[in-house]
């Protein structure tokens, strides 16, 4: 039962790290010249340009940002929520509270990286200043965490449901 433990815990922190990279690193479109994020865009690695106001499609970048920082967030309570309810929870309960926090971690990145999936190239057409080196890039790692995140997250809230407290 210890190791079972263990092996949760470690897989809810591991779910945590992903969406933290995912979140904060500047690699979710890439390329030879160039990488961009949901916070900035850097060409030649020293020529950076903030994602602000400015930018037109602002409002589909912030939701990316909002959603992916929100999932970070639920992931890091469910945690907590996980270790009180290991030394509240009577014997036989079920870690449900758990479950459904750790479960909308899982669709706030899966909106997250959808929204990006569907919008990015719209947003680098009608932003194509910033974008002009884009067209011949892809998909970068934070990108690719983002979706990982997503299977692990939801993977973890599953097993918080059928997981009953034991001694």
């Amino acid at each position: 039962m210890l190791v079972l433990l263990a092996f949760i815990i470690v897989f809810h922190i591991t779910s945590a790290a992903l969406l933290f990279i995912a979140t904060i690193d500047n690699a979710w479109w890439v390329g030879e010249e160039f990488f961009a994020d949901v916070w900035r865009v850097c060409v030649n690695n020293t020529n950076c340009t903030e994602i602000d106001a400015s930018y037109k499609d602002y409002s589909t970048v912030q939701a990316v940002q909002a959603t992916m920082i929100l999932s970070t967030i639920l992931c890091c309570i469910a945690f907590l929520i996980f270790v009180l309810q290991l030394f509240r929870l009577k014997q036989g309960e079920r870690f449900v509270l758990t479950s459904i926090i750790q479960l909308m971690s899982c669709l706030c990145v899966m909106i997250a990286a959808s929204i990006y999936t569907d919008r990015r190239e719209d947003i680098h057409k009608n932003n194509a200043q910033l974008y002009s080196l884009t067209a011949d890039g892809r998909y970068g790692y934070s990108f690719i965490l983002a979706w990982v995140a997503f299977a692990f997250t939801f993977i973890s809230g599953l097993m918080y449901l059928i997981l009953r407290k034991r001694k």
